[in-house]
């Protein structure tokens, strides 16, 4: 999934990275060889 908006938080599901976008370039966040996936507002 491309990165969008800043704040957005994204998670490896492989690892367990998590990340908070600070600057939205319009990329694709990869980790472990996967894209990392948003992480759902609770």
């Amino acid at each position: 999934m491309k990165v969008k908006t800043v704040g957005e938080v994204f998670e490896c599901k492989m690892c367990g990275n998590v990340v908070q976008v600070v600057k939205a370039g319009g990329g694709e966040l990869v980790c472990c060889g996967k894209p990392m996936q948003p992480v759902k507002a609770k």
